[in-house]
Order: structure tokens, then C-alpha cells, then sequence
């Protein structure tokens, strides 16, 4: 298998015959300006070093090394394989909340770490520590879907982290029971594999029936463990793009987020996991430990050994082609200054 790390630098090989259009209009010009003084083969007895073919041969030399140049940029591979294996783990779906009040402060202090990104660096940490597990996530604010299925490859799912904002919901409020029971139907099927969902949330539930939502979880298996981020006393939340500015009531009044610790609490209870505050500096410790409770199973993990990098022979043509541009001079060779290979010699 053949690929490029960065395959969108393969378009600066649009430079090439960029270049080398230029150079054949430059050719042309230079053609015309000469004929202004008199007939080119007269001329040509007055500029004996000048060389017909020597500016053709080094333009081509150096088109060759940048286009070299752009293959070493693009990182071509070669032999990459993909490896499956067995291993023991657990499945985790990520419920992980993206409504406004998320972007309110995480602490006392209004001007405070918006809780979202608190929630992301958590979640990145715990990525670097599911190991063999596989994961998934899924999105919620006043509705949620499936940002990702359950999957193996941590790589791709910390690409999906900075990307998390608001935005990325149709419909603001907070739809925990919709985040949960979507999660929950995010697993396998096979119920052999130990499963566990991670809702990541401040509890501000506008729809109600979260907590039925964990225990109908709980009753099929799945265990539901609550990271709760902010504040009981409150901060307002930041209107999006609008510097300075904050979420109103309708009686102009500025709307206060809090963290519902007793509604995550209940959550976690009637799911049988447990609920850490994601300010405490022992809750990522405590979640994982709470989901090495569950019993490792064995499944196929896939990975993919990357391809061996090709760029060095590209380096090395580029380099080559460079060196022997440099000794290629404009003007004639005086070994061949009397040879001519394009015509025959007249009887």
C-alpha cells in the first residue's frame, strides 16, 4: 500500500508546469527581443559561448528536484499493514455534553476555565488511559447523536476533541435521558463484553427522566458513571462570538448555570456507577478505577503498523538533480563547441 501523510501538498506540483510555462514564455520574449537586432543566424556567430540547449536541460533539471521537493513535503509511505489482534477490554460510550451552559466558567470565578474545556482535557486524559477498550461518543445538548461509534482508534477519536462546542447542536437545552438512552444503544450486541457509559455533563437536565433513562441502562447491563463540572453557586454564560457579553432571561436578567450535584449523584446511583466532580483533583484516578471494576473481555482490536517513509529518496533526487544543475553551465562546452548533433554535415 501506497500513501502521502500530507497528500494535500501533491497540489504544489501545480508549481511545475507553472514554472515551466514561464520559462517557455521568458524563451519566447528573449527570442523576439533578439530578432529586433538582426536575423538569429547572424547572431548567432556574434554569442559563440551561448548555448541553444544548456537553459532547457538546467530549467528540466530544476523542475525535476521540486517536484522531488513536493513529494519529500507530501511524506510518501509504503507498506503499511493492517493487524488484527485480540485483546481484553471493556466498550465506553462518552456522553458528553455541548450546550451553552458548558461554556460557562468551571470554578467560582466567572472568568474561570469554561467548564467544556475542563471536560475535554479530562476526556483526553482518560483516552491515554482506556488502553485495550474501545469507545465511542456521542454528543447531547437539547438532542443528541452519534459523533462517533465505538471504535479502537484513539488516535482519530482525540482528533474529534477540539472540535466539541455548541455549534455542533440544531437545538440548545440539556437532553440527558436522550444522551443516555443513545449511548446505550451505541454498544455491540454481544453481551459478553462488559459495557459502560461516561456522561460528562453540569446536570442541568431541562427534559427530566434522566434518572430512568441510567436505571433502564443499568437493567440491561450497562453501568452509567457521571463527571459533573462546575459550580454550586453559579456563573453566567458567555453568548458565543459576543465578547463580554451574557445569556439574559426575559426580564433582562443575566442567567446563572449551577452544577446539579444531586441530580448527578441520582444518575450515577440508579446506573450503579459513580459520580466525581471534574474540578477534584483525583477524578480522572477514581473513574478509571471505577471501570477496571469491570471485567476484561476479549475482542479484535485493529491496528495498522505506519508505512515506512519514502521521502529520503526523494530528498536524495532532489538533491542530485540540484548538484548537477549546478555544474551544467549556460555556455558551451568547449570539448563539444564543435560538434553539432542536430544537422548533417553538408557533402
Amino acid at each position: 500500500m501506497f500513501d502521502f501523510a500530507n497528500p494535500y501538498l501533491l497540489y504544489l506540483l501545480w508549481l511545475v508546469p507553472v514554472f515551466a510555462a514561464f520559462y517557455w514564455l521568458a524563451r519566447r520574449s528573449r527570442k523576439r527581443r533578439l530578432a529586433k537586432f538582426g536575423k538569429p543566424a547572424v547572431l548567432a556567430h556574434l554569442m559563440p559561448d551561448v548555448s541553444k540547449y544548456k537553459p532547457a536541460i538546467k530549467i528540466t533539471l530544476r523542475l525535476i528536484a521540486l517536484a522531488a521537493l513536493v513529494f519529500v513535503l507530501a511524506r510518501p509511505r509504503a507498506g503499511e499493514k493492517e493487524h488484527d489482534d485480540t485483546v481484553a477490554g471493556i466498550e465506553v460510550m462518552i456522553a458528553f455534553d455541548v450546550s451553552n451552559s458548558m461554556l460557562a466558567s468551571s470554578t467560582d470565578d466567572p472568568n474561570g476555565t469554561p467548564r467544556l474545556d475542563r471536560a475535554r482535557l479530562l476526556l483526553e486524559k482518560m483516552l491515554g488511559r482506556l488502553d485495550n477498550d474501545k469507545v465511542g461518543l456521542v454528543i447531547f445538548a437539547g438532542s443528541a447523536k452519534v459523533q462517533f461509534p465505538m471504535t479502537t482508534d484513539f488516535y482519530t477519536a482525540k482528533m474529534y476533541l477540539n472540535e466539541l462546542n455548541p455549534s455542533m447542536m440544531a437545538f440548545q437545552g440539556t437532553s440527558i435521558a436522550e444522551a443516555i438512552g443513545m449511548a446505550a444503544n451505541g454498544f455491540s450486541p454481544d453481551e459478553n463484553i462488559h459495557k459502560a457509559i461516561i456522561l460528562i455533563t453540569d446536570s442541568e437536565d431541562h427534559e427530566g427522566e434522566a434518572v430512568e433513562a441510567a436505571k433502564a441502562a443499568a437493567e440491561k447491563g450497562i453501568q452509567v458513571d457521571v463527571v459533573g463540572l462546575g459550580s454550586a453557586k453559579g456563573a453566567p454564560i458567555p453568548v458565543p462570538g459576543a465578547q463580554g457579553q451574557y445569556f439574559t432571561d426575559r426580564q433582562g436578567q443575566m442567567v446563572l448555570t449551577t452544577l446539579n450535584d444531586k441530580l448527578a449523584t441520582e444518575i450515577a446511583e440508579a446506573g450503579h456507577g459513580i459520580y466525581v466532580n471534574g474540578a477534584s483533583s483525583d477524578a480522572l484516578d477514581r473513574l478509571v478505577d471505577q471501570l477496571d471494576t469491570l471485567q476484561k473481555s476479549e475482542f479484535k482490536h485493529v491496528t495498522y503498523s505506519a508505512g515506512a517513509e519514502q521521502f529520503p529518496l526523494f530528498a536524495w533526487i532532489a538533491f542530485v538533480f540540484l548538484i548537477i544543475d549546478a555544474f551544467v553551465l549556460d555556455r558551451k562546452n568547449n570539448l563539444l563547441r564543435k560538434i553539432n548533433f542536430f544537422t548533417k554535415k553538408q557533402a
